[in-house]
């Protein structure tokens, strides 16, 4: 007898659970209701703790169950940001522009309009000109549209020339982070047309909503998060069962194997490939407004090496194993970098966090390696399993 979705994926419904419940005691708590318990600023940070925890699934499906060690995954994340910060810069530039010009007796030309928005925007990196890759930035549509299709196209074109040349293993890991490193660099340039070093600022000041209380509009993005959160799980669970998910779990196992099957193990590299690319860039595109700021930093190849750091401390080839590490290493890096941490006087020597945070991230993530190669998440199955 064939087995139900659920039956397959008996997280599913717990996942949902749990993250209604938090979702539900966030809202409650928050300043919008008036308990003002959880401030503005943290519910911020717990709706990009959810962000992240999107893209570390996306991320522990592409490495987890497909075996591709992604090193560039947080790229995917960053153009997203990138996509939606060029229309919430250009409608803000927009608005202040309008209203600056309305004390005219002579109306502004649309050519006048246009070069004092770019004057704004890129007279920081000297120019007005808007480059060709902001030609849609003045429509909310198209842009949305951006944050699907670059990613995604992107991580196509890649994987279809890494993949039909069958890179495997660290040499496709290499790849990958040549790939972000070639990005970032391009993007510190100051004729990128991204304003270079700056990136894009003031991405939390959402056009339309200037009067709008920064506590509602982080409440809605915290629900947006939760949504995409959930929907994410769902969907990738489903990925990952069945039929699809035997093929994808084969070719991390034995791909020759799979392939001597007679599976075309390239198109379903491909297809996993691509998804998680573009489902990365729609946890980015939530994640920035919440941040307020993109610069190339964000899609330096430190980023996804952390990526790949919180799905092996979660539990590489569990769904939740990959929210577990995402939101315990991020909310707890938080913690740390923060100044919420004590520091920790050893009488010759004070340990000071902000600089020790990352020393210790490396210690946990050997630690895990080690002692505990299925991550916390294989903890919840030891504890299922553990016999009477």
């Amino acid at each position: 007898m064939r087995k139900s979705f659920i039956s397959q994926n008996p997280s599913v419904l717990w996942f949902l659970l749990a993250l209604s419940l938090f979702t539900l005691g966030v809202v409650m708590l928050s300043e919008v209701t008036g308990s003002n318990v959880i401030s503005t600023s943290f519910v911020k940070t717990l709706g990009k703790t959810l962000c992240l925890c999107l893209v570390a699934i996306a991320m522990d499906v592409v490495w987890g169950y497909c075996g591709i060690l992604s090193l560039g995954h947080f790229a995917f994340f960053g153009i997203g940001g990138y996509a939606i910060g060029m229309w919430l810069m250009y409608a803000r530039t927009e608005a202040i522009v309008m209203d600056s010009l309305q004390a005219q007796v002579i109306p502004p030309t649309p050519q006048e309009i246009s070069d004092a928005i770019g004057n704004q925007i890129f007279g920081v990196v000297g120019s007005s000109e808007f480059p060709l890759i902001w030609a849609f930035a003045d429509g909310l549509f198209l842009q949305l549209l951006m944050v699907v299709l670059v990613p995604g196209v992107l991580a196509l074109v890649f994987g279809w020339l890494a993949f039909r040349s069958r890179v495997t293993g660290v040499y496709l890991s290499i790849l990958t982070q040549a790939m972000t490193l070639a990005l970032s660099l391009y993007l510190f340039q100051n004729d990128s047309g991204l304003r270079g070093n700056n990136g894009l600022s003031g991405l939390q000041n959402i056009p339309g909503f200037e009067d709008t209380p920064q506590a509602t509009i982080s409440i809605v993005f915290f629900l947006a998060s939760a949504v995409a959160l959930g929907a994410g799980y769902v969907f990738f669970a489903w990925v990952v069962s069945g039929k699809m998910g035997s093929v994808i779990k084969g070719v991390r196992d034995n791909e020759a194997r799979v392939r001597f099957l007679g599976y075309h193990v390239e198109s379903y590299k491909l297809f996993v490939f691509t998804i998680t690319a573009i489902i990365s860039g729609i946890a980015g595109a939530l994640y920035y407004p919440q941040a307020g700021i993109i610069n190339p930093g964000e899609i330096a190849p430190i980023a996804s090496i952390y990526l790949a750091v919180w799905v092996a401390i979660g539990g590489r080839g569990r769904l939740y194993g990959a929210v577990i590490g995402a939101a315990f290493v991020s909310l707890l890096s938080s913690w740390f970098t923060g100044g919420g941490a004590p520091d920790v006087n050893l009488g010759i020597y004070t340990i000071q966090w902000t600089d020790w945070w990352l020393v210790l991230l490396g210690v946990s993530f050997v630690a895990v390696t080690l002692f505990f190669p299925k991550g916390i998440g294989g903890l919840f199955d030891y504890l299922v399993r553990k016999p009477s």
